[in-house]
């Protein structure tokens, strides 16, 4: 799917637009974007902090303000099952934290797998009632590891990705 949207944004924007709109979006963030920044071979170093922002950009919002946002759309028609997504992918997160909070946060946004990344462990830290203070610099530190990951991936091992994507 994410290959998909990729080739959408790709019809619009520039590599660099298209490495930023999928490191914001919930379903790819940093994976997506350095992915694909890999797989077309632009310079690392830009690809990565193009990324990076793209996935942050949203968190602080997300912690500081989602449960206004989903109030207000269970309110609206048709987006209740959207909250009801959110809520439940929320739950399942929190449920893989255990008694490590926030380590267990860390490794969640951290470790780049899909149903992980910087969103849903806003989301979580948000539904934990966890203060911003601590869970923006985990969060953060997440992200940087994730794109650490995926980068040194998508830059040593592209033909695997060319594989995998089709």
């Amino acid at each position: 799917m994410t290959d998909a949207i990729a080739e959408l944004f790709a019809k619009v924007f520039s590599d660099e637009g298209v490495v930023f709109m999928l490191s914001i979006i919930p379903i790819s963030e940093i994976r997506g974007g350095m992915l694909y920044a890999g797989l077309t071979d632009m310079n690392m170093v830009v690809a990565f902090a193009i990324s990076f922002i793209g996935n942050m950009l949203p968190i602080p919002v997300i912690l500081l303000f989602i449960r206004r946002i989903l109030s207000w759309m269970r309110t609206k028609k048709g987006l209740g099952k959207v909250v009801d997504w959110v809520m439940r992918k929320a739950d399942k997160g929190s449920k893989k934290l255990g008694k490590y909070t926030y380590w267990g946060l860390y490794l969640f946004v951290a470790i780049p797998l899909p149903g992980t990344g910087a969103w849903t462990g806003a989301l979580v830290a948000n539904f934990l009632d966890l203060p911003i203070k601590k869970t923006l610099p985990i969060i953060t530190a997440g992200v940087l590891t994730a794109g650490v990951i995926i980068t040194t991936l998508a830059y040593t091992a592209p033909d695997l990705f060319r594989l995998i994507v089709g």
